[in-house]
């Protein structure tokens, strides 16, 4: 199935039919500027009724003029479906051959007929799931090449043949394999039948991708999304979404993917975005930082959040006029009893107690014969007494002095983790020397998240129509509970590999890790067929799978070719960095992108060696350009990226850079497989026993 190029293939009907399907390109670009055209010449002067409605119709055609933008970089269409026969409709009209052309975004003509259709419209499925054994009705595939914005070539797939044999698609592979320069881009012209599924899977469930190194499972996630915007527009307009990050400099690498298929609405954030109701300036220890992300942390919040409510010795007295209504302190402490067994928010609680109260007095009212209503209840809920009361039984809670009393003050923590953890782990979240104030506390990561739950546990947290959660495996129990509060009422895609799980809180298996994020019925699927890194490096870096997550399935690799691979011993420590700018030099020879990734405590002296060979070098997630190709990256921060190829430093300084061996092992797995091309391991110590 070879690729065509203008003089390699005549069609019956057309004598060049590369020429026609540019011409087709010519078109369709056309016809998306004269789309663009139509929405930036509306006029809406007289169609909006006041000024806030005219900013609102303004905004969206900003954002659709934005959508229809005509993207150099990216093919309009990237794909053709020929149809033997198009079913006939209920009249029996219709039929006969139809050609849908599938790109990233819809077009039409100026009498509105498609010229080229979205990639997540019904129609285009059978691009993704067609074969000769389930051909979906479609005769011919048809997949186009481009060459720097131009088409270039196309290559045909006869589906009516299903005697014949599946072929690798040779352009399918080149797009694969295509040079990694600047962020993170779509994979629309590459979505493979299995993640199609999973990319197309309904907005009711919740979907959890195990994904090896190179599986694709991020590019999945981003593609879902825009996919469930299009299905469920008005639903997720209103509710909103979201994607979770490890890091900024991850989110940086991806926050091209969506708009380049016209998704300008979706929001973007760590999990230190999300809970960041202090300013973080402190570090935990490994231990102290597990068992703040302990789920039993939960307990112990709610058990300190109510701790405050007290039971009523007075009665409230209410004086209306010249009546004075009374309310005995055990009809109050019935109703503040009640309202802890509902176990409903403590905010909640506390606004629901003044009219609780004030109930009881429009009881007594009635029994005397008055006639009051629902003002007259609102006005005895605030009257000075009432709200006396309710300060006095139910006190206000403020979510960081919580916190701050709980890894301050010994007796109060030991009371409320009494029976949930031990006195080695109380002592060990307990800060040495406790702050003065909230604003004065160095609060770490772990105590932020604390916060988060104390702050739902007193007033509901606002829920999102989907959030997409990446690199999952990191989680502690209590930010898996932090993010699912964002879509207790939606729905959500979590993604990781539990093999690159590098912290020491690192989640076991998912299903307990959808337990925690509230989703326990969530469907898991495990992808293993990789696309990006080459046999022999992802077979390397497989080998540290026994050690690391002896439970998965080891990935292989669809790529064809073997790709550069070459682990080097260098003769002692100080002829190690020379042998780095080298190797440097000889990768930036090639085309491509450069990662060179090594333990963190290494990047100064890296940096520094670079620099002295002339060797310019970016940060993670800065945009890698024509003239800037070479990244240096701490191996804490190489999860999710990739790069043509990798220079690895000193694999054994990785693994001891990390609280223990596991963990050691799971970041150098991480690092080893962020190439996709090609691979070049340097070391002066041994190689780590794991890696055989």
């Amino acid at each position: 199935m070879p690729a065509h190029a203008p003089d390699q293939q005549s069609d019956s009907r057309h004598e060049d039919p590369l020429a026609r399907e540019r011409a087709h390109l010519a078109a369709s670009r056309a016809a998306l500027r004269a789309m663009r055209e139509d929405v930036e010449a509306l006029d809406i002067k007289d169609v909006t009724a006041n000024w806030v409605n005219a900013e609102v119709l303004n905004r969206q055609i900003e954002e659709r003029i934005t959508a229809l933008a005509d993207l150099a970089h990216a093919p309009l269409f990237f794909g053709r479906l020929d149809y033997e026969e198009a079913p006939a409709d209920a009249t029996g009209e219709g039929g006969g051959e139809e050609r849908f052309y599938i790109g990233r975004r819809h077009v039409h003509d100026a009498h509105g007929d498609p010229m080229v259709v979205d990639w997540r419209a019904p129609v285009s499925q059978p691009f993704y799931r067609a074969s000769k054994k389930e051909p979906l009705g479609v005769g011919r595939r048809r997949r186009f090449g481009y060459t720097g914005g131009e088409l270039t070539a196309y290559e045909d797939e006869d589906l009516t043949d299903a005697s014949g044999t599946e072929r690798a698609s040779a352009l399918l592979q080149a797009e694969i394999e295509r040079p990694r320069v600047g962020p993170m881009r779509d994979i629309v012209a590459t979505i493979q039948p299995e993640q199609d599924e999973i990319v197309r899977a309904g907005i009711g469930g919740t979907v959890c991708v195990q994904g090896a190194p190179g599986t694709g499972k991020t590019a999945v996630g981003l593609h879902r999304v825009a996919y469930l915007l299009y299905a469920h527009r008005e639903r997720l307009a209103r509710t909103g979404t979201l994607v979770v990050g490890p890091n900024r400099s991850f989110l940086r690498y991806i926050e091209q993917v969506l708009p380049a298929l016209g998704e300008l609405n979706v929001a973007q954030a760590t999990v230190d975005d999300l809970v960041a109701h202090v300013e973080v300036r402190g570090t935990d220890s490994a231990e102290a930082a597990t068992v703040k992300g302990d789920a039993r942390m939960a307990e112990v919040l709610r058990r300190a959040v109510r701790s405050g409510v007290t039971m009523p010795v007075d009665p409230v007295v209410v004086v209306r006029g010249s009546r004075r209504w009374r309310v005995p302190a055990y009809e109050v402490e019935e109703i503040v009893r009640e309202l802890l067994a509902r176990d409903i928010r403590y905010g909640a609680a506390r606004e629901a107690l003044p009219q609780r109260i004030a109930h009881a007095v429009l009881v007594r009212m009635e029994q005397a014969g008055e006639a009051p209503d629902d003002r007259v209840q609102d006005a005895v809920a605030r009257n000075p007494a009432v709200k006396a009361a309710v300060k006095a039984v139910w006190p206000a809670v403020d979510p960081a002095k919580l916190v701050l009393r709980l890894l301050s003050e010994p007796e109060f923590l030991a009371e409320h983790a009494a029976g949930l953890l031990t006195e080695d782990e109380q002592r060990a979240v307990l800060w040495a020397k406790p702050a003065r104030s909230v604003r004065t506390a160095k609060w770490s990561a772990a105590d932020a998240v604390l916060i988060d739950e104390a702050a739902d546990l007193v007033q509901r947290t606002p829920s999102l129509g989907h959030v997409v959660l990446d690199e999952a495996q990191d989680l502690s129990p209590m930010q898996y509970r932090a993010v699912g509060r964002r879509c207790t009422t939606g729905s959500a895609t979590v993604l990781g590999d539990i093999a690159q799980g590098t912290t020491p809180w690192a989640t076991a298996s998912w299903r307990e890790a959808l337990a925690h994020l509230g989703k326990p019925d969530a469907a898991v699927e495990e992808l293993t067929q990789g696309f990006r890194v080459p046999r022999e490096v992802i077979a390397y870096a497989s080998r540290l799978l026994p050690a690391i997550a002896p439970g998965l399935s080891e990935a292989t690799s669809v790529r064809e070719a073997a790709g550069d691979f070459a682990v080097r011993a260098v003769a002692g420590p100080d002829a190690l960095d020379d042998a780095v700018v080298a190797a440097c030099r000889a990768a930036l020879r090639r085309e491509g992108s450069i990662g060179l990734i090594a333990a963190d405590a290494r990047i100064p002296a890296l940096a520094t060696a670079l620099a002295d060979a002339g060797l310019p070098h970016l940060a993670p997630g800065e945009e890698t350009t024509a003239d800037a190709r070479l990244t240096l990256v701490p191996a804490s921060l190489a999860k999710g990226l990739e790069y043509d190829h990798v220079v690895l430093d000193e694999p054994t300084a990785i693994v001891t850079g990390e609280p223990d061996e596991r963990t050691g092992l799971r970041r150098l797995y991480v690092a080893l497989t962020r190439a996709v091309s090609g691979l070049t391991v340097l070391h002066a110590q041994p190689l780590p026993t794991a890696l055989g």
